[in-house]
Formats: C-alpha cells, structure tokens, sequence
C-alpha cells in the first residue's frame, strides 16, 4: 500500500468522529434532496402516464343545457381536433351507518359509444353494462371514484342511496374507478375524500332522470397538436353563451390538474432550498477540518515533498480525504432518500389517486445529487487543499508564527468583571472571528430549518381559524342548483334547531380590463354579515356594505388594476352579459382569486330580483344532524355540508403529514447542529490541548478546564439562537413568497412554541455534543501533550 493511502486510513481513523457527523450532515442534504425531488418525478411520471393512456383533454366547457346537435359546430372551432360531451350532476349522497352530509358528482358514461377522451378505468370490480330499457325506479349501476371508495369503506357490491332530482334512487357500485379529471380526491380544492365522490353511471339513465335526452351539460375538447388554446376557448365561448355556457377553461385551471400542478410546485422549491442549506453547512464542516489538517501536519507535508512528492500528489491526497467522507454521505443520503420518498410517495397516494403509482428514482437524479455534493464539498475545501500544495518544504519544517493576543472586546469596553475563563475563551474566539462567525451561522441554519418544518403546522392553525373560526361561524352551508327567491330562507329558519339564516348569492363571470381577464365566482355576502365573513391575511373583518367591487388584492395585480378603475365584467351565466363597474377596494386574502360584493348590490347589478344561491346556517348544539336530516325533504337545496365534519377531514390528512414533515426536518437539523458543534469543539481541543493540559498541570480541575473549551461551545450556540429565529422567520417568508399560488398563500405566523421548540432541540443537541467532548477532555493523557508541542 501507497504511504499517502496508508497516511489516508490512519487520518480517516484518527478523525473517525468528525468525518462520521460531516458525512451525516452530507447525508441529510443528499437525502432532502432525493426526497422531495424523487417524489415529484415520480408524481410526474404517474401523471404524463395517466394523462397520455387516458387521453386527458384540452379544454372544458359547461352549459346548462344544450342540444347534441351542437357538438358538431363545436368540433369545427379553430384548433378543435374533437369534441365529447356528456351529462354531470351534483347530488346528495347517503352511505348507511354515516350521518355526515355527503355529496356526490354523477357523470353519464355513453356504453354504445365508448369515451375517447377522460377515459375511465376500473381498479376494482368491472365496468358499467349498457342499460336496458330505463325504469325511474330502477337501481342505478355505478362506478365510484377510489378516494371515496377508500374513505368510506365501498366495494362493489355496496349500494348507497343518491337525491336525483328530487327523488331518492339507490346506487348498486360495480366497480372502483380512476379517472384523470379526479386524480385530485375534493371538492372546491379541499382535501375532502370522506364527503365528496365521484360515481360514473350510465348516460341514458342519467339523461332520463333529468330530462336531458339529447342534450348535454358538459364538454371537453382535444386540440389539434401545435394549436393555440385563446382562440378556441374564444370560438367555444361564443358557441355556448346561447346555451347557459358557464365558463370555458384550459387544462391548466382545470382544479385535480391545479392542485397536483401547485403540488409539484410547492415540493420542488423545498427540494432544492433545504438541501442547498446542508451541502453549504457540510462544505464549511470540510473546509474547517482540512484547513485543520494542513495547519497540524506542516512537518509532514514538508517531508512528503523532500522525498519527491509532488504539490499535484499531495493535493490529491487531501482531495481523497474530502471526497471519503463525501462519498460515504452521498451513499447514505441516497439510501435514506429513496426510503423517505417512497414514504412521501405513499402519503402522495392518499390524496391524489393512479390507477399505477409507485416511487421512482430516475438515475438523472442520483447523478445531479453526486454532482452536485461533490462540486459543493470541493469548492469548500479548494482553499485548503491548494494550500497544501503551495506549502514550500523550508517554511512547512518551521514552526507556525505564534497568535497575536491582545485584550478582548469587553475589556477594551472596560468590562473587567469577566473571569479569566472568560476572558481565556472570548481571546480564542477573537483570534479566529471568521470560524466562530460560521459555526453560528451553522447551528442558525439548524433552527432556521427546525422552525422551517414546523411553519406548515403553525400556518395551517391560521388557515383554519381565518376561515373557519373568524371567517365562516355558521355551522352549515346550503345551496341551490339555481339562484331561487331568497324566501327560502324563510323556510330553513323553521327547521327545527336552526337559530340563524344568512343568504349568499354566487355568480360565474370573467373579470378583467381590455388586456387581461380571469374568471372566477363573484360572491355576494351580507353587508355586515354575522355567519360569513370576509377576512384578510392579518385577521381583519372586510365589510361590503357600501363598498362596491372587491376584489382580493393578488386578483387585482394579475388584472394590472388599482382602486378606481373600471372593471369589465362578463357575466357568464343566466342571461350573459357585460358589466363596467368600478374597483372600490383590495383585500388579502389566503385563498385564491376572489370578488366579492354585497348580495343585495350583486343582485341589483344583474338585474335581477331578491336572489340567493346558498345559506349560512347557525344551529343549536347537537343539532346539526337534524337540521341536515329535515334539509332533505326541501326540493330547492341541492346539496350541504357541514364546517365540522369538512374540518376533521381536512385535518385528518393535514396533521399527519406537518408531523411526519416536522420530524424529517428536526432529525435532519439535528444532525447538522450535531456536525457544527462537535466539530468546531472538536477542533478546539486539538489545537489548544497543550494549553489545557498546562492549566491541568497548574492545579485547575477538570471541570475549570473543560469550561473554558465548553464555554465557547455554549458562547457559539447563545449567539446561534437569535440568528437562527430571524434566519428562520426570513426562510419562511421566502418559502411562503416562492410558494404562493393562485390556490392558496399561506400566511408568514411563526408561533412562539415553534420557535422554543427549535431553541430546545438545538440546545439538547448541543449538550450531548458537550458530553461528547468533556469525555475526551477528561481522558486527555497530560504527559503525552505536553512532549509535543504543535
């Protein structure tokens, strides 16, 4: 074996303790990396699967009714290749033994003329037969969307029982189906699969139940390859406005493609933001402990090369130690990665659903992580390596020039009340600002990404008590199929239980100026409402009586809109429209791109009477199944959910995953506050072992001694804590701005137990490194330190 090998495996066995905690911290960034980037890939890859062996469309329209005839003139707009059209319904869904209030989206399936877009494909089961002769009292066949299949606990076989038009009509499920317009399992974009499924029956029996024979509701399109979208979603718009023609949308504001598109999104920039934080965080570790290495082995390096080694040889050997420790982390981050993206694949599934979704670790990747940990831990060690090379053999035999002490920071402010342990650590650490400055800045990084991971919990917290405690403080929502005299009103404030009523009004229009436009729900709420409010990103109460035109303050920027200006509004329903109204005010708001009025304004806009299309209900105790139950027999309220039972789905889904997230990151902070500490205590004692074993000499205690090495442990760490809480609050903020979409902008609220938290984690991590390090304090042999000298 080569000498520089043989010099290599007894430095590795020498420094065995800091290159195992530098290669953990390698690991974790590798590991972070490959998580959440194998994780996307692999949602990716089931998606452009799904997508292609399905023939997912381009385009979709809704109507309120129109003729079959129709889809030939809709085939023949610019860039249209084809065009398939069927019928969907929402309706309530009752599944025995389940008292909360579920909805179902039926979608008529054409047997005699099989889909050739949005194709549907049984898991479970078998497919739909071709209905014979239709009976209004026959059971209905259906295939039911895997989520709800999952959630509820549905197999074929099971029947269930669905408001279909005024009459109750039994469901006999045959199979579980995927389709990839419901890969995402909610509705409205909420994570709500225990209330909201999808069934697929026979078009005929769907057609005869709502009179709809020969017509259709629904329309997807597939463009032609090369064909721009604007001008057929303009040619269609025009087609359907006769129609009741609602809205006509791109693949892209399609909502199961948004929430897995904004997904994708959200994990990518966690992908490569924490990991770059490690991979920085270990360079630093490297260059720490090489430039530690060459100061130590002067006389080694200046024998190596009078024997005839060259720089060239000499710099590899360094380069070899560096890419050891790389290496043995780059295999372990790539082990713990793919075990943890199989993990975040798994929780993946239990929100959006594959017929074929398995985790995926594309070589390209396991490639872009060794290039780029390695590319890192060499630009971080390159100084120290190639000083090693230009150590000339005459000045390397020399011994280094002694340090220049001079009196510390708080003795020239004339603080004298320090001890000479103090004064003996702060002189150390004064020497070398640069290396103390770093080592904080690495145990701040560690409570930086331990508030990063537990940011999720905190801001979801706001979320739902923005929308769900100050926001809506009814206790149930009900709504119409079509806007309805608001005397209905009336007639839910009889039921039994209910103490309050307050009407809504929605209406489906395009708002925009002359260049930009988007469509969303203009929501008309009560001027000073009492059960549902709007409220903005600081928890403020927006009131609309008297306000006009408001819209959510991301929706104006995206419009290039100011308060004052006119906005053109097209309504997209009813009696199609334009409007010109004025922007009266701005809100932020977390979700989505929203415009509000007050209902009785709203309605007077559209010309139209005293209006409603949906109801806040506030209920007395216990009393929420009832009121549900007694809503069933009012043929105007065409379905209704309640806010405790869509929060404990939500939450059930929410909470596990913040916790595995948060503890991913602890762990992984952990290890690298584990790396920084120990390390540059490490490091300590080595070079000022002779001077502790002098004061050992002298009489000082193992404990006296031990805290002057501990002290600048403990100095390293207090000053770390309030760094690592601002670099914290200014990752969140970055991650939240990078994260933000048209969905969902999570709100920048750091709870103070998020931060004792990471304080807390960081702190016991430092306490084991201590112990670490006073055991090898304790153990130091004095008569063997003091022979030598550095």
């Amino acid at each position: 074996m080569r000498i520089l090998n043989r010099k290599l495996l007894r430095d590795l066995g020498r420094m065995w303790s800091q290159a195992l905690t530098i290669a953990l911290v390698v690991a974790s960034g590798v590991g972070g990396f490959i998580t959440s980037l194998s994780a996307v890939d692999s949602l990716e890859l089931a998606r452009d699967r799904f997508y292609a062996s399905a023939r997912f469309a381009d385009l979709f329209a809704g109507v309120k009714n129109a003729p079959l005839s129709l889809a030939a003139r809709l085939r023949e707009a610019p860039g249209v290749a084809d065009v398939q059209t069927t019928i969907e319904q929402v309706v309530r869904i009752e599944v025995a033994g389940v008292t909360d209030p579920l909805l179902g989206q039926l979608i008529g399936v054409d047997r005699r003329h099989p889909p050739r877009m949005n194709l549907v494909s049984v898991a479970a089961g078998r497919a739909l037969r071709a209905a014979g002769p239709v009976r209004a009292d026959a059971e209905i066949e259906a295939l039911v969307s895997e989520a709800f299949a999952q959630a509820r606990a549905l197999r074929p076989g099971s029947r269930l029982r669905a408001l279909i038009n005024g009459k109750q009509r039994s469901l006999l499920v045959v199979g579980i189906a995927h389709s990839p317009e419901f890969i995402f399992a909610g509705l409205w974009g909420m994570p709500d699969a225990r209330g909201f499924g999808v069934f697929w029956v026979e078009r005929e029996v769907l057609a005869a139940a709502y009179d709809m024979e020969g017509a259709f509701n629904r329309a997807a399109f597939t463009l032609a390859p090369g064909a721009p979208a604007p001008p057929a979603m303009a040619a269609i718009g025009a087609m359907v406005q006769a129609y009741g023609g609602r809205d006509v949308i791109a693949r892209a504001e399609q909502v199961s493609h948004a929430m897995l598109s904004n997904e994708i999104a959200q994990q990518r920039v966690m992908g490569t933001i924490l990991p770059a934080i490690f991979l920085g965080v270990a360079a630093f570790l490297l260059n720490v402990v090489v430039a530690r290495m060459v100061s130590t082995q002067r006389e080694q390096i200046a024998t190596l090369k009078a024997l005839g080694y060259a720089n060239a040889a000499i710099g590899a050997h360094y380069l070899k130690f560096v890419l050891l420790i790389v290496g043995a982390g780059l295999l372990l981050g790539i082990a713990v990665g793919k075990e943890l993206g199989y993990l975040l694949t798994r929780l993946y599934a239990e929100s959006f659903h594959f017929p074929t979704f398995e985790h995926r670790l594309a070589p390209g990747l396991l490639l872009l992580s060794a290039a780029t940990t390695i590319a890192t831990a060499c630009a971080g060690t390159l100084h120290a390596i190639a000083a090693s090379a230009r150590l000339a053999p005459a000045e390397a035999m020399r011994a280094p020039a002694p340090a220049h002490f001079r009196r510390t920071l708080l003795e020239r402010l004339g603080i004298t009340a320090a001890g000479p342990a103090l004064r003996m650590t702060l002189r150390n650490m004064e020497r070398r600002p640069v290396r103390s400055l770093m080592a904080s800045a690495g145990v701040a990084a560690a409570v930086a990404i331990i508030i990063m991971g537990n940011f999720f919990r905190d801001a979801i917290a706001v979320v739902i008590d923005n929308q769900f405690t100050l926001g809506l403080r009814g206790d149930i929502v009900m709504w119409t199929a079509e806007p309805v005299d608001d005397s209905v009103r009336l007639a839910l404030r009889r039921l039994p239980g209910v103490r309050h009523v307050e009407s809504l009004r929605y209406a489906s229009v395009s708002v925009g100026n002359a260049q930009r436009r988007e469509r969303t729900i203009l929501r008309g709420y009560a001027g000073r409402p009492e059960l549902y409010r709007v409220i903005d990103m600081g928890q403020r109460e927006t009131l609309l009586e008297g306000r006009g035109l408001v819209l959510t303050d991301r929706l104006a920027d995206k419009l290039g809109l100011k308060t004052g200006d006119p906005v053109r509004i097209e309504v997209l329903e009813g009696r199609q429209r334009t409007l010109l109204v004025p922007l009266q005010a701005t809100v932020d708001e977390m979700f989505g791109l929203n415009a509000y009025m007050e209902r009785r304004a709203l309605n007077r806009l559209l010309s139209e009477g005293d209006l409603s299309t949906g109801f806040v209900m506030s209920v007395e105790p216990g009393a929420e199944a009832q009121v549900l139950e007694a809503s069933k027999a009012l043929p105007r309220i065409a379905g209704a959910w309640s806010k405790n039972t869509m929060l404990a789905n939500m939450e059930d889904i929410t909470a596990r995953n913040v916790r595995v997230m948060s503890t991913i990151l602890t762990t992984f902070a952990a290890i690298i506050a584990v790396g920084v500490v120990y390390n540059n205590a490490r490091i300590a004692l080595s070079e000022r072992a002779w001077e502790l074993a002098s004061l050992r000499v002298l009489g000082f205690t193992r404990a006296e001694v031990s805290a002057m090495l501990l002290g600048e442990m403990a100095i390293v760490v207090g000053l770390a804590l309030p760094l690592g809480m601002l670099l914290g609050r200014g990752l969140v903020g970055l991650i939240a701005e990078l994260m933000k979409s048209d969905q969902l902008h999570f709100p920048v609220v750091i709870q103070a137990g998020t931060y004792a938290w990471a304080a807390l984690a960081v702190l016991a991590t430092g306490v084991a490194s201590a112990l670490v390090v006073r055991r090898h304090i304790d153990r130091l042999n004095l008569v063997e330190v003091l022979k030598t000298r550095e």
